[in-house]
């Protein structure tokens, strides 16, 4: 079953995520060049060298070349298929840019050629690198000490454990220790934790879709942690024995949601309003040097996908 899109001035682009979507077909436009967006390393739905006016005619002795940012497209290339209709389908997609289509062609076979030039801007975008930023403070042994040091890996190695099961990983920030002057008291030795919880690339066929989503199996790793620290609470009130050295400071854990995309790469609501949450490759002007969000302003950037100016 095909599915077919058409492209009117309202509705400007076409997602492209995987499999499920590679029977789209997709419509050009000569008002305005067609937006489609393709995953990274995915292959593009059918870009079709027609507009929707085309597609509804005969068409006698049809003559289509694509053109793409390196010049001329041929089946030739493993990366490109065209079928004998002008058809276009790009693989293992990462070369943005402008793609054109010129389709020479005839009504009635008395009438002389026409010719029309269509064109797409395709972009290639990935999913956000999601992952949830921790907080946490700790009493401490005197800074320095050696002690707060093998604390330190050894809380890494139960969290690391805890998320495990779900996919997720555990990566120290920093750790920093600090002298701190308590309200209407004296100094004490902190130690100020900064982590993060992220999920890993899951490629188990087996496992239900749900289960394998990264955000759900990030969502179950948030829970583990936060019920870990309250925990800790909950055993140091009952118990009778005093405080050890090293402790955490109940109500220190802090959270934040954190989206990064590919240096290279950037979200932008306003130039990608149907790609909102992609990481879209940053176009000619922009460059984006680090896992930041945004595609920062370059005059001298002339490339797609720019990582420096």
């Amino acid at each position: 079953l095909f599915y077919f899109l058409t492209v009117q001035p309202s509705k400007r682009f076409l997602r492209s995520a995987g499999p499920r979507h590679n029977s789209l077909k997709i419509v050009g436009s000569v008002v305005f060049p067609v937006k489609v967006y393709v995953k990274l390393n995915h292959n593009s739905p059918h870009i079709l060298c027609l507009t929707n006016h085309l597609r509804n005619l005969e068409l006698i002795d049809p003559i289509f070349q694509w053109n793409g940012p390196g010049g001329g497209l041929s089946s030739k290339n493993s990366s490109v298929q065209i079928s004998p209709t002008g058809t276009l389908i790009l693989r293992h997609f990462n070369l943005s840019g402008v793609y054109t289509c010129s389709i020479i062609y005839k009504l009635t076979a008395m009438q002389p050629d026409k010719k029309l030039v269509i064109k797409y801007l395709i972009y290639a975008y990935s999913d956000p690198k999601n992952y949830y930023e921790f907080t946490a403070r700790y009493h401490a042994a005197p800074c320095n000490n050696s002690r707060n040091i093998s604390f330190e890996k050894a809380l890494l190695q139960i969290l690391s454990k805890l998320v495990a099961e779900h996919s997720c990983e555990v990566t120290l920030i920093k750790s920093e220790c600090h002298h701190v002057k308590m309200q209407r008291g004296g100094l004490q030795n902190e130690i100020f934790f900064t982590f993060s919880v992220a999920s890993l690339d899951k490629h188990d066929k087996l496992c239900q879709q749900s289960a394998c989503d990264a955000s759900h199996r990030l969502n179950k790793a948030k829970h583990l942690i936060e019920r870990f620290f309250k925990r800790q609470v909950e055993v140091s009130r009952k118990s009778s024995e005093p405080l050890p050295e090293i402790y955490y400071i109940e109500g220190t854990l802090q959270m934040v949601w954190v989206d990064r995309c590919y240096p290279g790469y950037g979200m932008n609501a306003l130039i990608h309003p149907d790609c909102p949450e992609c990481c879209v490759v940053c176009s000619p002007g922009s460059y984006n040097p680090s896992n930041g969000i945004h595609c920062l302003r370059c005059d001298s950037s002339l490339i797609y996908g720019a990582t420096k100016c």
